[in-house]
C-alpha cells in the first residue's frame, strides 16, 4: 500500500535524510516542506551537514515521487528549479505545500491538506474540510520529539522516529 511520507526542516543533516529515505517503499511519495538543504545559514561545523549529498540524491533519478518547496534557510541558487509554494494532487488528495515562514492570506481550496514546516514543532489539526499538517523536525525539534508525518489508508499520523510510535493521528474524510 502506498503512503505519503512528509518531512521538513532537515537542515542538511545527511543522517536524517537517510532516516527519512529508509521509511520509503516502492510506490511511496516524499513531501518536504522546506529547509531540506539549509544553505542560507550553513552548519559548517558538523560532519553530518552534507546538503550536496542530499541534492545529488534528489537530482539523480530519485526513485520516488518528490515534492519540495524552499524554506527560509534554503537558497534557490543551490537547488534551482523548485518553488516557494505549490499545489499538487497525490493519492487523491489536493495538497498545498509551503514552508510556513510566509503567511498564507487565503487557501486556494475548501477541501484538502495544507503542509507546512518552519516551526520545528509537529501539528496535526482539522478545520472544517482542511487538514493542517506540520511534520515537525528530525534535526532540531523545539518540543523534544523527532517527528515526521505519514498519510496512508485515509489517515494522517505524526510519528516519533526515535520511538517508532504514533503521537497523533486523524482520519482524512473529505466530502
Amino acid at each position: 500500500m502506498s503512503k505519503i511520507v512528509i518531512t521538513a526542516d532537515i537542515h542538511g543533516s545527511y543522517s536524517n535524510w537517510l532516516a527519512i529515505k529508509n521509511i520509503l517503499s516502492p510506490g511511496d511519495t516524499l513531501v518536504v516542506a522546506g529547509d531540506l538543504f539549509s544553505t542560507r545559514y550553513p552548519c559548517h561545523g558538523s560532519s553530518d551537514y552534507q546538503p550536496e549529498m542530499i541534492l545529488k540524491e534528489v537530482s539523480n533519478n530519485f526513485p520516488y515521487p518528490f515534492f519540495y518547496v524552499y524554506g527560509n534557510c534554503d537558497k534557490s541558487s543551490f537547488s534551482p528549479g523548485y518553488l516557494d509554494s505549490m499545489i499538487f494532487e497525490c493519492m487523491g488528495y489536493k495538497i498545498l505545500l509551503h514552508h510556513g515562514h510566509q503567511r498564507l492570506n487565503e487557501l486556494p481550496f475548501q477541501s484538502g491538506i495544507v503542509v507546512q514546516g518552519h516551526t520545528h514543532v509537529y501539528a496535526l489539526d482539522k478545520k472544517k474540510e482542511i487538514t493542517f499538517i506540520n511534520p515537525g523536525s528530525l534535526s532540531a525539534p523545539r518540543n523534544g520529539f523527532y517527528t515526521y508525518a505519514l498519510i496512508e489508508n485515509n489517515e494522517a499520523k505524526i510519528i516519533n522516529i526515535k520511538a517508532g510510535e504514533v503521537i497523533k493521528s486523524l482520519m482524512l474524510n473529505f466530502s
